[in-house]
């Protein structure tokens, strides 16, 4: 029997000797730890090689109230601009079909016309007329308004609007001191001419007629105004 040969004896000795082979790949896999659940204000962050540490999400801080409304000594320059005097309509000519003022049986206009018999205003393309809408209504003033509560005439009383061109794109109602809902018909009516309307009390009627017609020009702002005597039912 001969002995081992040298080369053996160090092929057994070198296998004896070294690590296993799976616990080596085993010691060089870095565990994972497992992903936490995220929460509104904790984020965590991996990439292929490190991990980082979880960030708070701080909510941004909102400015302190002022403790004071004083903003110190008033400026002296002659740069400010006194926003409570600025009137960008200043330089702009009212009309001279604007309304000057209200009465209540009446009214009187910029132009110096006085309108004091009881009748109403209509105001279309620069020109003033007289206005009896509720002639062409049975029962006069009161019949205006219909059983429902709403304001109503006859078509007749529009007839103006559709010999003027061209035609006005707003019209203004004042229906005396107070307030009317319009008839579904009676805005038909107005609609069909290509016109809209808006319905206010006869005193601030006036001033949007004023405002509009100053800015927009006569040839677009029409007005129908009743005196504000009349209060209807």
């Amino acid at each position: 029997m001969h002995p081992p040969s040298p080369q053996l004896l160090r092929a057994l000795r070198t296998s004896i000797s070294a690590p296993n082979v799976t616990n080596r790949l085993c010691t060089n896999v870095r565990s994972v730890p497992p992903i936490s659940r995220i929460t509104p204000y904790v984020q965590t962050y991996r990439n292929n090689s490190n991990h980082a540490r979880p960030v708070r999400m701080v909510p941004r801080a909102h400015t302190a109230k002022p403790a004071s409304r004083d903003r110190g000594p008033q400026s002296t320059e002659d740069t400010q601009t006194d926003f409570a005097a600025l009137n960008v309509l200043g330089n702009i000519p009212a009309p001279t079909t604007a309304i000057d003022a209200c009465l209540d049986n009446g009214f009187h206009l910029d132009n110096g016309l006085k309108l004091t018999n009881g009748d109403g205003l209509l105001l279309v393309g620069g020109e003033a007329f007289s206005w009896r809408p509720w002639t062409a209504v049975d029962g006069g003033k009161n019949a205006m308004v219909n059983k429902k509560g709403q304001f109503e005439v006859d078509e007749q009383a529009w007839g103006l609007l559709g010999l003027v061109w061209p035609r006005p794109d707003l019209l203004i109602i004042g229906m005396g001191a107070s307030v009317f809902p319009l008839s579904p018909e009676t805005r038909r009516q107005i609609n069909s001419l290509g016109v809209r309307v808006e319905v206010l009390d006869t005193r601030n009627a006036a001033a949007q007629f004023n405002l509009l017609a100053t800015e927009r020009g006569v040839s677009e702002i029409a007005a129908a105004m009743i005196p504000i005597g009349w209060k209807g039912r």
